[in-house]
């Protein structure tokens, strides 16, 4: 059963257009390190409903095995530290099945 992860999140204030793209570099370079990942996107919201999260990143896995690699790998968790925490006020996320 392949595993669908979406999360999002909203920035604190005083983030910008330069995290914005830091992030967005940080989660393009995932894929290539962390050989579980099927299918990755991200990005920022297009600001058409009040409202939404600031960001979004959806990724497809073929399993819950690599799900848990993905969740648990040092680059991701590197990224966590570097990029969203003490960044963001709010984090929503599920995993489904697909």
């Amino acid at each position: 059963m392949a595993i669908r992860h979406v999360v999002t999140f909203v920035w604190a204030d005083g983030l910008g257009d330069e995290h914005v793209a830091q992030v967005t570099a940080g989660l393009a370079a995932l894929p290539d390190l962390i050989p579980s990942i099927r299918a990755y996107e991200f990005g920022p919201d297009l600001g058409l409903n009040e409202g939404n999260s600031s960001y979004a990143v959806t990724a497809l896995f073929d399993d819950e095995a690599g799900y848990l690699e993905y969740r648990d790998h040092p680059a991701h968790r590197q990224f966590i530290a570097d990029h969203i925490t003490g960044k963001i006020t709010s984090r929503a996320a599920v995993q489904l099945a697909v």
